[in-house]
């Protein structure tokens, strides 16, 4: 019986997909073998070290944050409105600026506040500990117009 014969036979037994050669079956050992090795070195450090990297910080406030950014100047950096004098992102007036500097012990003027990072800074301490609709109220200051404009904020969030 040749090779070829003893092949044929075996095949007729069993589905091909069964019939593993003895050089398949060490080709398939070794290979498992190199995969378990690489995953030894791959998942168990010699060091029993945790790292935690910082992650990227998201404000409670970022959905009321993005509102009022869109109801002030839809989110324009360099909007300015010559009636109230207010400018950026949040359309800081420089009465908040003054007030803001006095509280915090800075001393930034209006043009600072074209930075949306200053004018968030700015915001979130106004807005701190405060529900949504407090924060929005005060950061548009005082009387009746205010309902309005939680309503327009409102519909942004």
């Amino acid at each position: 019986m040749s090779y070829l014969e003893c092949r044929v036979s075996v095949c007729v037994s069993r589905p091909p997909f069964l019939v593993l050669t003895k050089t398949m079956k060490m080709k398939k050992l070794t290979t498992v073998l190199l995969l378990m090795i690489f995953a030894v070195n791959l998942f168990a450090p010699e060091y029993k070290s945790l790292y935690i990297l910082p992650g990227e910080k998201i404000s409670f406030y970022e959905p009321l944050i993005r509102a009022i950014t869109w109801k002030e100047s839809r989110h324009g950096k360099y909007v300015w409105n010559p009636i109230e004098n207010a400018v950026g992102w949040f359309q800081i007036r420089p009465i908040r600026v003054e007030d803001y500097n006095r509280k915090v012990g800075t001393s930034y003027r209006l043009e600072d506040f074209y930075s949306y990072e200053l004018s968030r800074e700015m915001f979130l301490y106004y807005a701190k500990g405060k529900t949504f609709e407090t924060a929005a109220k005060n950061w548009n200051g005082s009387g009746p117009k205010t309902i309005d404009y939680w309503n327009d904020v409102k519909l942004n969030l």
